[in-house]
């Protein structure tokens, strides 16, 4: 099959250059202009492919894999491929040394990262490897629909992974040229501060692009169907009121809440929120809605809200935000359920775009189930607003929070 015109336009740019990044919105193809690159280097003979563990091995066999969607288009023409889930990377010591190995004595390597955001923690253990074995590759290429999730910063790592040479700059020199920040020092009872600091703005953009480029392909998602998003309202029972109300107050109650960072928010609101994950009403609601379960996506934040609607909807597709919302073609199954909300609006983006993506022909449909209290239409609203809990973080304070909770 011939390429799209956004495919054959990523191609023509990135052909020239031994590295390149592909930020192109999700569902536009880049798997096979990623495919259509390394083919035409005929000299490689290993290809690396580093991505989302379950794009690699989806735990419902019925879902077609990155390897599947890459085969349908004629495969790798390198005598040697590896697929491997960056979680894996991250974890497996000797999976991680082997691979290195393989790499340092492979004269030509191709070295692909599908979903490239998933390194924008320099810190982490998996980027840190990854800048290690991209040291012993001339060819490496960077996909992502959403390059940036968090600040700007998240950007610093994708390039040093590509050649350190595009922006020549560690990263606290990249965050003062192109970073505004405030500091603010908290004091808790004159023996503990909590330093943290606030990215407040950007600046010397035209030069950050001068440099990157030329490296940059991007393009956006136009299909001609529509997406569909509709609510659902559900009724918390007595007890599971009853139980919310506690945990609110416990919690809110906590000292250590004075010095509430994201991670504490995190963990009151999820346990808050696992407290009626299993709710009647919400299993009503998606009965009332599904039309066809084999077209129909359901995602969940928590095992048991997981494992109870694959039981209740054997024929619907049931996966986790994290592991699920990222790289999958799932275009065969139109309809989407939210069944626990997210925070995480990157998470809700990339989930959309598994069925809203190129040779889709139906209408997509979503559904969001909102209970009846606080936190349901705290977690709504910051996702109308496209706010993540950093965002939202910096704008409550603690007696906000029992306000809207």
């Amino acid at each position: 099959m011939s390429l799209l015109i956004q495919q054959e336009k990523a191609l023509i740019k990135q052909l020239p250059n031994k590295v390149g990044a592909l930020f192109m919105k999700m569902g536009t193809g880049k798997t096979r202009v990623a495919l259509e690159l390394v083919n035409a280097v005929p000299e490689i003979r290993l290809v690396v492919w580093i991505g989302p563990l379950r794009s690699i091995k989806p735990i419902d066999e019925s879902i077609p894999s990155i390897k599947d969607e890459i085969a349908k288009w004629g495969g790798f023409n390198a005598p040697e491929v590896i697929y491997m889930g960056v979680e894996t990377l991250q974890s497996s010591d000797r999976q991680f040394l082997q691979l290195f190995n393989k790499i340092r004595n492979s004269l030509d390597t191709f070295l692909i990262v599908d979903e490239s955001i998933k390194i924008k923690n320099h810190d982490a253990k998996r980027t840190k490897r990854l800048l290690e074995m991209s040291k012993w590759c001339e060819y490496k290429l960077i996909l992502n629909g959403e390059p940036i999730t968090r600040d700007l910063i998240d950007l610093w790592p994708q390039f040093e992974f590509l050649a350190p040479e595009i922006l020549n700059m560690g990263l606290a020199e990249f965050k003062n040229t192109f970073c505004k920040y405030t500091t603010i020092t908290k004091n808790f009872g004159g023996y503990k501060n909590y330093v943290k600091e606030f990215i407040t703005g950007y600046e010397n953009i035209d030069y950050l692009y001068s440099m990157i480029g030329e490296y940059v392909f991007e393009c956006d998602l136009d299909l001609n169907i529509n997406q569909i998003f509709e609510t659902a309202n559900y009724q918390l029972s007595d007890e599971e009121q009853k139980n919310y109300k506690y945990l609110k107050e416990k919690h809110l109650d906590d000292e250590k809440l004075m010095a509430m960072n994201n991670n504490i928010f995190l963990e009151m609101t999820q346990k808050m929120q696992h407290e009626y994950s299993l709710s009647e009403g919400k299993f009503e609601a998606v009965k009332n809605w599904i039309t066809d379960e084999s077209k129909t996506i359901i995602f969940c934040k928590y095992i048991a809200s997981a494992n109870e609607c694959r039981k209740q909807f054997p024929k619907a597709t049931v996966l986790n935000y994290k592991t699920g919302s990222m790289s999958l073609n799932l275009q065969d199954r139109p309809h989407t359920i939210y069944f626990d909300q997210t925070f995480d609006w990157g998470d809700v983006i990339q989930s959309q775009h598994r069925n809203y993506r190129t040779g889709q022909s139906e209408d997509c449909r979503y559904l969001r189930l909102i209970g009846n209290v606080g936190l349901e239409n705290l977690i709504f609203e910051n996702n109308k607003k496209k706010l993540g809990i950093s965002e939202y973080f910096k704008k409550i304070s603690r007696e906000q929070l029992q306000e809207i909770l």
